[in-house]
Order: C-alpha cells, then sequence, then structure tokens
C-alpha cells in the first residue's frame, strides 16, 4: 500500500468547490471532489500551525498543555511509526517553521525530507540594504518578516522557482521514483495559501484586481479588527483567491501524476489543512485574535481510500485533525498507541457511522471551544487577566525562539501528566497571544445560524455544551489550572454555577472588542516609544504595571518588546485595554 498526504496551510473551506463562493478557479478542486469522499463535518483542534502539526504526529490535543512548540520527547509521532514498520516516510516542504526552533522536531521523524526556502518572511536571502517597499501596506506587526519578505520576492520572479511550484516539484520526483514500489507515504505540504498572498499576474487577472486605487499591494493583513475599506478588502480577498487557483494547478499536477501511474488501485489520498482564517467575516482579518468561527476551524478534507473506492460522495460524520495520524496508521495496518484520542476515518467511508460524539478545539490561552456537530460552544475565561496559564514541555522553546529568562525563572519542575510516559515536565508560566474576556463565552446553532451572527442564551443547552467541554478536557488529561481559566469544575458534573451566558448578557460583558479610539494616541509614548523603550524606563514601568497589571512583569515575547503598545492593542484583543492606554499616555 501506499499514501499521499496533500497539506495545504490555511484553507478557507468557503471558497472551494464543489460547494465555494462562485467565480472562484478552483477546477482541480472540483474534479478532487469527484474523485474522493468529501468530510462536511471536519474540525481543526489545536491552533495554529504547529500546534495543528502535533495533533497530526500525535493523535491527541495540544492547546489544553502547550502552546506552539515542537514535538516533545514523549510524543508518538505516526511518520515516525510508519518508519519503524517499514513505510518509507518522506517529506517535502516549504513550511518554513520546521526549521525553526518551534518546529525543528518534526521534519526528523520522516525518513526523508526536502526543505524549499522563501516563504512569509523566511531568514533566507541575506541584504544589508533596505529593499523597496513603497507598495506594501501599513501594519503594525511583523515588521522584520515583512522586510525579509520583500527582499525574499525579488528572487522569486518567476513561478517556477516559487517555493510552492518547487515543492510539488519535489513531491511528484519523488512519485515518479517510486511509483512502482510498495510502502511508502509522502507528504506534500505548502505554506500556501497562508499569507502573504503572493502570487503571480496570471493568478490576479482571474480576478481582475491588479492593485487598489493608490498603487499598494495588500496581500498581508495585520491580525486584527476590520477597518479597511470595501474596495481594500475586496483586493485582499482577490488575492487570497489568486493564490488559491495557484494552489489549485499544483494539486492538479498530483491528480495528473495518480491517472498517469494508475495510483488510484493501491494508494490512499488525503487533501486537508490545518485550519482557515477570517477575510473581513465578523469584522476581522486572519485568525488567533478573535473565537474560532466556522470560517477558521471548520476545515476542507478530501479523502480516496482504494479498498472503499468512495468518490463523488460526502460523509457528515465529525472528524477532526487528532484523526489524520490513526488514518494512516490503519491504512498501513497499524494500531495507534493509548495515547492517541483520534480515530481513523477509513471506517466512515463504508458506512455512515458515528466517530466523535463531540470536537475540541482552541489555542493556547484562548477560548477552548467544543461542537457536536450542530452546536458549537466557545468558553471564555472567566477572570479579567485570563489566568493561571502554564505551558507544560520539556522543550521551552516557541515559533520562534527559546523560552526567555523571565519565564524560566519562575519555572518548576513537576510530576509526570498522565500521557508523558512517566516523564517529569516544566510547568513555565505563560501569557496568551489573546484574551478570551474581551469577547466572553458564546453558543451558536449552527443550522439555523451557519454564519454565526446570532449567540444563543439557554441554560439547558449551555449546561449540556459544558457537560460535552468538561468530558473531552477530562479524555486530554487538561492540568488543574484550565479548570480554573475557564470556571469549570475538575470534577464532578457541572452544575447551574458554571453557566456564563445569561450572566454576561445581564452584565453587557458579552460581544466583540469595543473600547477608547487609538488613532488619537498618534504623538505619545504609547504610539512612539517600544515596550522595550518604556520598561526600560523605571518610571514609564511603575505607569505600565499600575495600569495593566502582572502582565508588565510576564514573559513577553521577543516581538511584542519591539512594538508600541499602540500597536500591540491593534494586534490582539483585551491584552491592552484602549482606555488603559489613554491613561498611561496621559500619565507619561
Amino acid at each position: 500500500m501506499k499514501a499521499i498526504v496533500v497539506l495545504f496551510d490555511t484553507l478557507n473551506r468557503a471558497f472551494l468547490p464543489p460547494y465555494g463562493a462562485e467565480g472562484v478557479h478552483a477546477p482541480n478542486f472540483e474534479r478532487l471532489a469527484n474523485s474522493s469522499a468529501r468530510f462536511t463535518r471536519c474540525y481543526g483542534g489545536s491552533m495554529p500551525c504547529m500546534p495543528a502539526r502535533r495533533e497530526m504526529h500525535t493523535g491527541r490535543y495540544n492547546f489544553l498543555h502547550r502552546s506552539w512548540g515542537p514535538l516533545e520527547p514523549f510524543d508518538d509521532s505516526v511518520p515516525q511509526m510508519l518508519d519503524e514498520a517499514g513505510v518509507h516516510t518522506h517529506l517535502v516542504t516549504d513550511h518554513q517553521h520546521y526549521w525553526l526552533d518551534g518546529g525543528a522536531t518534526y521534519h526528523p521523524r520522516f525518513r526523508t525530507f526536502e526543505f524549499f526556502r522563501g516563504q512569509e518572511g523566511d531568514e533566507w536571502k541575506g541584504q544589508v540594504a533596505d529593499p523597496d517597499m513603497s507598495n506594501v501596506t501599513p501594519h503594525a506587526s511583523n515588521h522584520a518578516l515583512r522586510r525579509q519578505d520583500a527582499v525574499n520576492r525579488q528572487h522569486l520572479t518567476d513561478e517556477a522557482d516559487h517555493p510552492q511550484t518547487r515543492t510539488f516539484d519535489a513531491g511528484l520526483e519523488f512519485i515518479e521514483t517510486n511509483h512502482a514500489d510498495d510502502g511508502w507515504m509522502l507528504q506534500i505540504e505548502t505554506f500556501d495559501p497562508h499569507e502573504p498572498f503572493f502570487s503571480y499576474a496570471q493568478y490576479h487577472e482571474l480576478y481582475g484586481t491588479p492593485t487598489v486605487a493608490d498603487g499598494v499591494d495588500f496581500d498581508w493583513p495585520d491580525y486584527k479588527q476590520v477597518t479597511e475599506s470595501d474596495a481594500e478588502l475586496t483586493h485582499l480577498r482577490d488575492r487570497y483567491l489568486a493564490l488559491l487557483s495557484m494552489c489549485d494547478r499544483s494539486l492538479g499536477r498530483v491528480l495528473d501524476a495518480m491517472d498517469q501511474h494508475d495510483l488510484w488501485q493501491d494508494t490512499m489520498l488525503i487533501v486537508c489543512t490545518d485550519h482557515g482564517l477570517l477575510l473581513g467575516e465578523h469584522g476581522w482579518l486572519g485568525k488567533n485574535v478573535p473565537p474560532f468561527y466556522e470560517e477558521t476551524i471548520h476545515t476542507p478534507l478530501f479523502v480516496w481510500d482504494p479498498r472503499s473506492a468512495v468518490a463523488g460522495e460526502s460523509r457528515d460524520a465529525l472528524v477532526q485533525t487528532i484523526d489524520f495520524g490513526p488514518t494512516l496508521l490503519d491504512h498501513f495496518g497499524l494500531d495507534t498507541t493509548p495515547d492517541m484520542q483520534g480515530r481513523s476515518i477509513l471506517p466512515v467511508l463504508d458506512s455512515e457511522r458515528p466517530l466523535h460524539d463531540a470536537a475540541l478545539f482552541g489555542l493556547h490561552g484562548g477560548h477552548a471551544n467544543v461542537t457536536d456537530g450542530r452546536y458549537v460552544y466557545m468558553r471564555a475565561c472567566v477572570t479579567a487577566d485570563n489566568q493561571p496559564l502554564f505551558d507544560y514541555t520539556l522543550m521551552p522553546t516557541s515559533m520562534r525562539g527559546r523560552f526567555g529568562a523571565d519565564a524560566l525563572r519562575h519555572a518548576e519542575l513537576v510530576d509526570p501528566l498522565p500521557f508523558t510516559k512517566g516523564m517529569p515536565v516544566l510547568k513555565v508560566p505563560a501569557i496568551a497571544p489573546t484574551n478570551p474576556a474581551a469577547f466572553g463565552s458564546q453558543l451558536f446553532d449552527l443550522e439555523s445560524d451557519p454564519q454565526q451572527l446570532n449567540p444563543l442564551v439557554d441554560d439547558e443547552l449551555e449546561l449540556h455544551m459544558i457537560g460535552l467541554l468538561v468530558e473531552l478536557m477530562r479524555q486530554s488529561d487538561a492540568p488543574a489550572d484550565q479548570y480554573e481559566r475557564l470556571g469549570l469544575p475538575a470534577s464532578g458534573a457541572p452544575s447551574a454555577e458554571n453557566l456564563v451566558l445569561a450572566r454576561q448578557q445581564a452584565e453587557g460583558a458579552a460581544g466583540p472588542v469595543g473600547g477608547a479610539d487609538l488613532s488619537t494616541l498618534g504623538e505619545s509614548a504609547v504610539a512612539m516609544r517600544s515596550v522595550r523603550e518604556l520598561l526600560a524606563d523605571e518610571h514609564a514601568r511603575g505607569v505600565l504595571r499600575d495600569e495593566l497589571g502582572p502582565i508588565v512583569d510576564g514573559p513577553l515575547p521577543e516581538e511584542a518588546m519591539g512594538m508600541s503598545l499602540v500597536q500591540i492593542a491593534t494586534v490582539t484583543a483585551g491584552l491592552v485595554p484602549h482606555d488603559a492606554l489613554h491613561r498611561i499616555a496621559a500619565r507619561l
């Protein structure tokens, strides 16, 4: 047997055929839907990119005990298990996070692997002189990455040189070399259509938006509330769709290879993603900051299994990212491990049997969410500081660096967690990139309100969903601090004491982020000075501590240290309240 996994990053299912938005040019996704089973209720689990990949390897949820990080010494890894069973596993990817501190343990689990450089500010080409960034939209975050991206694009002027193209080239080379042999698994993984939405003129022309009116190319949004005009949003969406169409062309090349070598007879094909993103829906851009609405977490999944040979049909069973690894093990006749929570999807193809009663998803320190396929419940923290929150790890690295000394000085070695195979772990103080208190808890009926515009307040239904959430948290061995942060019982049945929706409504506490206007702070210290500069000033540090509390002395990420407080408030929610910024500006 053989298997091919095509993993696109940041696929928004709303734009994909066969039921995507009108005017989207994606004929090969249409072709894929006619050649496989399409799962209509697939949900991500842990957000965003590397937490999702940890779930793909381990078959268990990540976000309740760990933020973005590498595979741990105690983690099971499906590619490694396949390799040890004699299956040749090969990874081709341009996902630059694999060669950074927070992802450096994933790719060695494959027997062989190939990398291609140049995506999203990948520290690739060295150039001392600043590149021309006159056509880059104003931004509050990722300053160094955007500069590097402008450097990299100078070397990607031809589609043949684009890292997506080269990744698929390498995957097709592997297929060409090995199609006649059995016992292999190929993962073709591309960062696209993740932002920046960089593609080429032939794809832009499909959507008729070469540039916005002022000549600036808007293809990399901050993760923030929408302040853009309708024309700017249209331009951004068209750039996303252009890149999606480029991905469609790459997918078509894989389908052509399946046809050419008659791989449909003995090769499983999985086409999936880790998450979607918001392109103006719910008044937001990006992901991570607002709650995980359907556009972000309800993901596309297509599966072809040559044994069941189900094609052109849909399956409504509730499935998740944690099921991808067990599905590959099942395909090659291997068992899951006791620590895996996921289940093989393959039996669902033969008969529409339920796989999960409910699905859990979230971000470390964000909302803890549960859905039964119809209702979705988003549970926020119950205190304004979103604490307590800790990372439990033996690998103290994050996305682009090591844990800082401020965090590790307060770390303690604690007893093993149930899934750490007897290994004690570090318990490290953490701060989330968002604060769920800014949005409150929310409950939606996806059947009557698929766009999630009308949150419900229903005590009986909320209590039922809390029960599902708590059950999954316990099955996931959630640490005690998560129950405290969310105001949920660590043992025993949930009760009326745990209900929050009616109380939020009465207090006017629920709803999207608001606050005082930040535009008037343009010349103030909170807009002109970096956090690092403010914290180095004894008086300013005292003012910040008075107004913002313990977060000032917490383990702040390096990128935040170089940003102003106004920039942080723009791209987060609730961490730096707008009213507090005005008070800080006045005092400084």
